[in-house]
């Protein structure tokens, strides 16, 4: 193909785009919203311009159903980037300038072919943001947002990012539902994912810990469908991400501050509202800041629950949930926080990237709950060695919460299911 008819393709189809728009203008539809309206608009489009070109006015269409599947990506879709949210091999996509368009597979990174304008990326996240609720503006140069389609976006505007606007799409990708479809999946034993079911069971408060994209998310998803149906669930996060099946489940999200800069609701916020709500469990998405104060005193109250912070181990998680209270003010010391946090913490699921790029469980550590100079004690029960999760000696905490709901701690480690 010449380049002077691959311009003239692209010029073609730039003029099929305004002619779809003026369509969809006139049929008066929400192009996000009503997908199949557009796609047949496009195929009357496309077969109009077929006919004419047949008189030798315009330039024939190279390729019929790719011009199609274009035209409704960049009107219904999300232009050149739907292709790669359409892809399921795809795990995450980000835009660090306009011809620097990257995807991740697999846990490695790669640069793409796809070239794109500053215009077009402009479009597009006013696209993405517009279903979302949420804006980026001066005032408000960071966004994080919920796609349609499930997946997160995160934004820094130009002016904050050197040169272009930065934007990352983290996708959602359901693999695993269950505990038992990550042992199919490879990421844990038989073993460890009995007893990980029995200790949610049993009312265990667990903290699911790792990098970024360990699978943290996956695993918290897995982890709250063991809940009981009995059970009444209230979930908070920054962008709504958990999803998992329950039949008593309320999930709230944080809200930016409006143009007025009033109405913000922080994750903190919604910890403590959540309190109110009578729940029998309380999910945290992530805790990042001063919100992991509050949870530590719901389950220091006896509130089972669940939470997912950044750390490389299962110690260095429960030293950050140590430090993480102490941003809430002046007057809370780690001489409070820590043996709250080893009184509060029963579980430890710290998640690791294999040099594969496949998710793994790396240990699951149990909490006693004594501290000893100011160190909580721990005590292993499942480590990684090369590539199997072995048991260890160590026992899990409240072997009394196991027997309440008839498990046996013991049989679950010795056995598996």
């Amino acid at each position: 193909m010449s380049l002077a008819y691959a311009d003239a393709q692209r010029e073609l189809v730039e003029t099929l785009d305004a002619d779809l728009r003026a369509a969809v203008r006139e049929e008066g539809v929400d192009p996000q919203r009503d997908t199949a309206v557009v796609r047949r608009l496009a195929l009357q489009v496309v077969a109009e311009h077929d006919r004419r070109s047949l008189t030798g006015a315009v330039l024939p269409v190279a390729d019929h159903d790719e011009v199609v599947d274009d035209l409704v990506a960049r009107v219904s879709g999300f232009g050149a980037l739907q292709r790669y949210l359409d892809d399921p091999t795809v795990e995450e996509i980000w835009v660090n300038d306009p011809s620097r368009v990257f995807v991740a597979r697999a846990g490695r990174h790669e640069l793409t072919s796809t070239i794109l304008s500053a215009g077009q990326v402009q479009e597009l996240v006013e696209k993405m943001l517009k279903t979302s609720g949420r804006r980026i503006d001066l005032s408000q140069p960071f966004v994080d947002a919920l796609l349609p389609g499930g997946h997160r976006l995160h934004v820094v505007l130009e002016g904050i990012s050197r040169g272009f606007s930065a934007v990352n799409i983290r996708k959602f990708v359901v693999r695993a539902a269950r505990l038992h479809d990550l042992v199919g999946l490879g990421s844990l034993s038989e073993q460890a994912a009995a007893f990980l079911d029995g200790s949610v069971r049993a009312g265990l408060n667990i903290v699911v810990a790792g990098g970024t994209q360990a699978g943290k998310t996956t695993m918290l998803n897995c982890l709250a469908a063991s809940i009981p149906g009995r059970d009444r669930v209230i979930s908070v996060e920054e962008v709504f991400e958990l999803r998992f099946s329950h039949p008593d489940w309320v999930a709230m999200q944080t809200r930016q501050r409006g143009l007025e800069g009033t109405g913000e609701i922080r994750l903190r916020d919604l910890v403590k509202e959540s309190l109110r709500m009578r729940p029998s469990r309380v999910i945290v998405g992530e805790v990042r800041a001063e919100e992991c104060l509050d949870l530590l005193l719901a389950l220091n109250a006896g509130l089972p629950g669940m939470a997912s912070l950044h750390a490389n181990s299962a110690r260095e998680a429960l030293t950050k949930m140590c430090t993480l209270p102490l941003l809430a003010g002046e007057n809370i010391s780690a001489r409070f926080v820590v043996p709250t946090v080893a009184a509060s913490v029963d579980l430890v699921v710290h998640l690791g990237i294999g040099p594969d790029g496949h998710r793994r469980l790396e240990e699951i550590v149990a909490v006693p709950g004594r501290v000893e100079n100011d160190v909580i004690e721990t005590a292993p029960l499942f480590v990684r060695r090369g590539a199997r999760l072995v048991r260890t000696q160590g026992m899990p905490p409240h072997p009394e919460r196991y027997e309440r709901v008839g498990l046996d701690a013991r049989a679950l480690l010795a056995e598996g299911r």
